[in-house]
């Protein structure tokens, strides 16, 4: 059980010495982003935004006995490099706030970048009511970006970690709004039913090799395993994927995968030998290979 230290100087609670304290505390511990965090936890419990944990401190607000240890218990675990999702339950995507935990894998700010991608061939489908499927859908981010920002669109989310189904559950009941279907099933082979027929196939699927280990302590120690590993080259659940969404596309429909930013050339081979055209790699914001696109 961890254990809440006392914070220096704080006799009286006042948010600034706190925050001054719970910057310093996730510095030491090599947190990347101390500051933000600091203000993100501090703001969750005291229900502030960022933006109004900084005001209120340098305007000297007091905090109470009761806020400050929930505060500083939120600030040691996040110093144990838990990541901050997993503190406040929730995480950021694009247009939505998802809600996160352990067993199911943290939507990151370079997947809201691959999902552009599903979103854009979606939207450019000439049908009332275009079809498209997220395999390993996690938290349920990628299609519930999809099925709110392409507000016509059919969305099938697919799942088959026990651990992760029940996040995938609650957010496609609390945000799917009807038109996010749920299935729990391997993405090799889901759906038959559907296979010929569907406009946008997406993923993010697990890509790293088997023997490779995180250089984030958030991802190595806190992350799901299956959503992580996949294989000796971290390829098996591609080699998958491709099969599979060969199976469901329709002619013409689009393909879309997440990935390492030093696999591209391998998935481009791994696409060809299924059938698939016009492949492309995108780099995302930091330059680096993020997605592949590919035709039906």
């Amino acid at each position: 059980m961890s254990v809440v230290h006392s914070v220096p100087g704080m006799s009286t609670p006042d948010l600034d010495a706190l925050r001054r304290h719970a910057i310093g505390v996730l510095g030491e511990a090599g947190v990347p982003s101390p500051e933000a965090d600091a203000d993100l936890l501090i703001g969750h419990v005291l229900g502030f935004s960022r933006g109004q944990v900084q005001a209120k401190a340098l305007l000297g607000a007091v905090v109470d006995a009761e806020q400050v240890l929930a505060i500083t218990e939120a600030i040691e675990r996040r110093a144990t490099r838990e990541p901050a999702q997993h503190i406040t339950g929730v995480a950021p995507f694009r247009l939505l706030e998802l809600e996160v935990g352990p067993g199911v894998f943290t939507p990151r700010p370079e997947t809201e970048f691959v999902a552009q991608f599903a979103i854009d061939a979606l939207a450019a489908v000439p049908s009332p009511a275009p079809l498209a499927v997220d395999l390993g859908s996690g938290s349920g981010a990628i299609a519930l970006a999809m099925a709110t920002e392409v507000p016509h669109a059919r969305i099938v989310a697919v799942e088959n970690s026990p651990a992760a189904f029940p996040w995938t559950t609650r957010n496609v009941r609390r945000l799917g709004d009807d038109r996010v279907r749920l299935v729990f099933a391997d993405l090799a082979d889901a759906l038959p039913e559907l296979d010929g027929t569907v406009d946008v196939v997406v993923s993010n699927p697990p890509y790293i090799p088997i023997d490779a280990v995180p250089r984030d302590p958030e991802v190595r120690l806190f992350e799901p395993p299956a959503a992580l590993y996949s294989g000796r080259d971290g390829l098996d659940a591609v080699r998958a994927l491709s099969t599979t969404a060969r199976r469901l596309l329709r002619p013409g429909g689009t393909l879309v995968i997440e990935h390492g930013e030093l696999q591209a050339a391998e998935i481009a081979e791994i696409l060809m030998a299924s059938g698939f055209g016009a492949i492309a790699c995108h780099r995302d914001l930091l330059a680096r290979d993020r997605a592949t696109t590919a035709s039906r």
